[in-house]
């Protein structure tokens, strides 16, 4: 039997005698069970059941209005397994059989007694913890599946596996390709005894280790094509085994294209990818992520602190996956009313609400056929992470006011700054839905700990805004760069590229001083000050056009106010004369009830 944790278990009673409610809850709550809700409509119970989950449900049959057995259909439509309880007080074959037929877990008749109530309550809990530990390992399971079946398909080297016979058993997309080129015979199915002659080491290699059931040493081959082009490959084979060890299942091929690799090693690490620069040794591992993980067809998620890039990687991996002929469409989950988000994000019918006068597409059915961007992910509410869960898992979705399911097919790629991970542990994020986003994530590097990618993106701005301002900057002084390079950058890649830009807009020469720097990055960051007594009222540093100052709590609402104003309402350039992200700008906008 498992051992539940009564304090973190969530209970909903629903009955319209509020003396059975109370009743019920006392009960439960002396036990020990917590939190325990209580509703006393059909409609009631359907709220608090769409903006949070419950491990136990236990609901009247007979009530006015809707049904409890009306309620239990719709909570198994929504796909919920929580078990439900029944209750009534006119038991009879007919209901039974209608709850039990409906998912039921038990079925209780009144007057209820109290050692019936808390052990159908604890036997159903326990059922559910079973059941929710079954599902988090099967679930496990398949990302771990996932996983191995992502890399083993984008991992560059060509990858073929036979079994005792010879036949091929699985062949990854870089030996299929090659294979449909230069060996045509080699298939799924078929035995490699059938390769031409100019290849007969890949059957040499397979049974040695099949007859001796040991490795073959990497070598080197010469492979002369049938359309007269010459080719090295580096070839090893190795004995394919069960994850015990107990089972020997055949043999696995590994080679690759040395010369086409000994090329691109000349080239040296790449400065460029897509609009990303650095030659950081974490960017590069990034550029190589981008690059195979954008040829898998799955969800995304990138993480990474604000104005780290997420925005551009969701671009490089729109471009370097088969969509890249389709739309990229970009949603700010931040920058949309939560009144308004669902329509934004699925689209409405004319006449659902006030002010919808016609048909409105939504972002995810203009990115049909291409890429959806979901950026600060973190920040939406619990009934929209329900509606994107449903979305991820089957495809289709509901524009609001409609009733016939639209069905499209986009790659969802998600971003936030946030750990989601302590969301989900805290309750604010759905854990079926992180793990539905996270099926391949992409960290992104602060800028502190990109070495020797400061004074290229340096030089990439000053390029960029010395001709956008039309003037001749041509470079910057080595103090200025090592004033840039102490800082710590809180604002990461965004931040320096304000900091660059507006150096630029300060500049008269053609040289970049340490004089159109702004005070924070002179002084190293270190530009607030210590309240007498050394009690600490906090400061934050709101960068505007003419350099960063730091604004106490109570004005920062004034200030962004007057920012606002300056720019007659543009957020975007507000933003970026603030100094922030637009994302953050939103953030406390909705902080200080500007929203």
């Amino acid at each position: 039997m498992i051992d539940l944790d009564k304090s973190e278990t969530r209970i909903l009673v629903v009955d319209d005698e509020e003396s059975l409610r109370l009743t019920f809850q006392m009960f439960l709550d002396r036990e020990g069970y917590g939190p325990v809700l209580t509703a006393s409509t059909f409609e009631e119970a359907l709220g608090l059941i769409e903006q949070q989950t419950f491990d136990l449900i236990i609901s009247d049959i007979v009530m006015e209005g809707a049904s409890g057995i009306d309620l239990l259909r719709r909570v198994r439509e929504l796909g919920l397994e929580c078990p439900m309880v029944m209750v009534t007080g006119y038991p009879n074959i007919n209901t039974a059989s209608e709850a039990v037929r409906l998912g039921a877990f038990d079925y209780l008749a009144k007057p209820v007694k109290k050692a019936d109530l808390l052990r159908t309550a604890r036997m159903a809990l326990q059922q559910y913890s079973l059941w929710k530990e079954k599902e988090r390992l099967t679930g496990e399971k398949e990302r771990s599946q996932q996983y191995l079946e992502t890399i083993f398909r984008s991992v560059r080297d060509m990858i073929i596996t036979v079994d005792h016979d010879m036949r091929v058993v699985q062949m990854n997309d870089q030996a299929k390709n090659w294979a449909a080129m230069h060996m045509p015979g080699v298939a799924i199915g078929a035995s490699l005894e059938e390769v031409a002659d100019s290849f007969a080491v890949f059957t040499t290699d397979a049974r040695k280790v099949l007859e001796c059931r040991e490795a073959v040493s990497e070598h080197r081959i010469e492979v002369n094509l049938e359309n007269g082009g010459h080719v090295v490959f580096r070839l090893c084979a190795a004995p394919l085994e069960s994850l015990q060890g107990k089972d020997f299942l055949g043999a696995v091929l590994v080679f690759r294209d040395v010369s086409r690799l000994e090329d691109l090693e000349k080239r040296g690490k790449r400065t460029y990818f897509h609009r990303l620069a650095g030659v950081s040794r974490a960017m590069q591992t990034v550029y190589t992520l981008i690059e195979n993980v954008g040829q898998v067809d799955t969800s995304v998620l990138i993480t990474g602190e604000s104005g780290t890039g997420k925005e551009l990687v969701a671009e490089a991996l729109h471009a370097e996956s088969p969509r890249r002929d389709m739309p990229l469409v970009k949603f700010d989950c931040t920058s949309i009313p939560e009144n308004l988000m669902e329509s934004e994000l699925f689209g409405h019918k004319k006449g659902s609400f006030t002010g919808a006068d016609r048909n409105r597409e939504g972002r995810i059915l203009q990115a049909d056929g291409g890429t959806l961007f979901l950026d600060e992910i973190g920040d939406i509410s619990p009934l929209m992470q329900l509606r994107l869960l449903r979305f991820l898992q089957e495809r289709t979705f509901y524009p609001v006011g409609e009733d016939k399911p639209v069905t499209v097919d986009v790659r969802v790629v998600a971003a936030t700054n946030a750990d989601l991970k302590q969301k989900v542990q805290r309750g604010e994020f759905r854990e079926d839905l992180y793990y539905r986003l996270r099926v391949i994530d992409i960290t992104l590097p602060p800028l502190r700990d990109r070495q020797g990618d400061l004074p290229i993106l340096v030089e990439l701005f000053l390029a960029r805004f010395s001709k956008r301002l039309n003037k001749n900057i041509t470079g910057i002084s080595d103090q200025a760069l090592q004033l840039l390079a102490a800082y710590r950058w809180p604002g990461n890649v965004r931040e320096l590229e304000h900091v660059v830009e507006r150096a630029c807009v300060l500049c008269s020469d053609d040289t970049i001083t340490t004089t159109n720097l702004p005070e924070e990055v002179r002084s190293g960051g270190r530009t607030g000050a210590a309240t007498p007594g050394g009690a600490g009222v906090e400061t934050i540093v709101v960068a505007d056009a003419l350099g960063a100052a730091p604004v106490s709590q109570e004005s920062e609402k004034a200030h962004i106010l007057d920012i606002i104003a300056q720019t007659d309402g543009n957020k975007a350039k507000a933003a970026r004369l603030l100094g922030i992200d637009r994302s953050t700008l939103y953030r406390k906008m909705k902080a200080h009830g500007l929203e």
